[in-house]
């Protein structure tokens, strides 16, 4: 198996640029997921590792060894596509042994890798059928086995459960997670579903416009972005924010957006040390608020927008001056809209962003 190494990867179609500098280690037996938005770099730069694109500068490791100019079929990696593309004429045996028949494997040692493939991904039923006769989510398990079969050093996979439905996207996710871990290969997954990245990951690495923003684990992503982006894009509903001010008052320090002041004098100093201003930029996920429909000290008040149902629970939206706060609640809390309702912010909970630079100082 092998580890993979990034080191300053660029690429460049023209004057556009996909993706700038990115440093980056894969290791052995990881599952390291790449996500972001649409457009993030997030398949150029699978593509560079599978060398189906040429970096416009950067190196690419496998193993220790360079291979920027080494061909795709020598990288030993093996691609899972969103389309899955399998051979429609071709039987679901035959699909699977493809990449060993190019590889001109006896006859016996084929049967026998498709049948072992076949029988780990429990379509060892279907050997005889043809593409068009099977359910999505058996498409996409020939897909895995043909991938599998060449046992290559690397699995590049590119949202391969994207074109499922929602329910067996879900038992699906379980399912490769499980098998990485079975078959111990380096995985590198592209999807810009933060569920999807979350619940099958070791770690992330997350793109913004071509650049890395953060590597981590769920956890550590989740509970400390590095900036507002990484912030806003991991969680759901996203963070609640709020523009303000750093000012100081008898002693104690707040934010003051110009709605409501937050005290925040127990990380003052860290404030004053890491912010390149005055101007700062509050946070607090959905969650840790919670509503009452009395006033409360420390309370901020706000006005019912629309009520969400989600079954388990449900989201409040709440007009505050011109901001929405999303705030996730028990169902048995009953609002209606148009109601005053008021936001109790998790002291430890709240987090505070320099305006300037983005950066996460709390």
């Amino acid at each position: 198996m092998a580890d993979v190494i990034l080191e300053n990867l660029t690429k460049y179609f023209g004057d556009f640029r996909v993706i700038e500098n990115i440093n980056l280690h894969i290791k052995n037996k990881e599952f390291l997921v790449l996500l972001g938005p649409s457009g993030c770099g997030k398949t150029t730069t699978l593509r560079c590792i599978a060398g189906l694109e040429t970096p416009t500068s950067g190196n690419i490791y496998i193993g220790g060894e360079l291979v920027n100019d080494v061909p795709t079929k020598d990288r030993n990696v093996a691609m899972v596509f969103q389309s899955w593309a399998l051979y429609p004429h071709m039987t679901v045996f035959d699909n699977i042994a493809f990449p060993l028949k190019m590889r001109k494997y006896p006859r016996e040692d084929i049967k026998r890798k498709v049948k072992e493939v076949a029988e780990l991904l429990q379509i060892d039923h279907l050997l005889d059928r043809k593409p068009g006769e099977l359910s999505g989510g058996q498409q996409q398990r020939v897909a895995l086995g043909r991938a599998i079969v060449r046992e290559p050093n690397v699995f590049l996979m590119d949202e391969p459960l994207s074109n499922l439905d929602a329910k067996l996207r879900v038992y699906m996710r379980a399912e490769l997670k499980a098998l990485q871990r079975r078959l111990g290969v380096t995985t590198i997954y592209v999807t810009h579903d933060q569920v999807e990245a979350m619940t099958m990951s070791d770690r992330i690495a997350l793109l913004h416009e071509g650049a890395l923003q953060q590597v981590g684990t769920a956890e550590e992503i989740y509970n400390h972005p590095a900036n507002i982006f990484v912030a806003s894009f991991i969680g759901s509903p996203p963070m609640n924010f709020m523009e303000g001010s750093f000012v100081e008052k008898d002693a104690k320090a707040f934010i003051d957006t110009g709605e409501f002041t937050i005290d925040i004098t127990h990380v003052s100093d860290l404030v004053k040390k890491n912010a390149t201003s005055n101007e700062l930029i509050f946070g607090i996920r959905p969650e840790d608020i919670t509503l009452s429909k009395e006033p409360k000290e420390n309370a901020v008040k706000g006005k019912v927008y629309v009520v969400e149902p989600l079954g388990k629970n449900i989201i409040v939206d709440l007009e505050v001056g011109n901001t929405i706060f999303k705030v996730e609640t028990d169902p048995n809390f009953k609002v209606d809209v148009g109601d005053d309702v008021w936001m109790i912010f998790k002291k430890e909970k709240i987090y505070i962003f320099d305006k300037r630079t983005e950066k996460n100082i709390v």
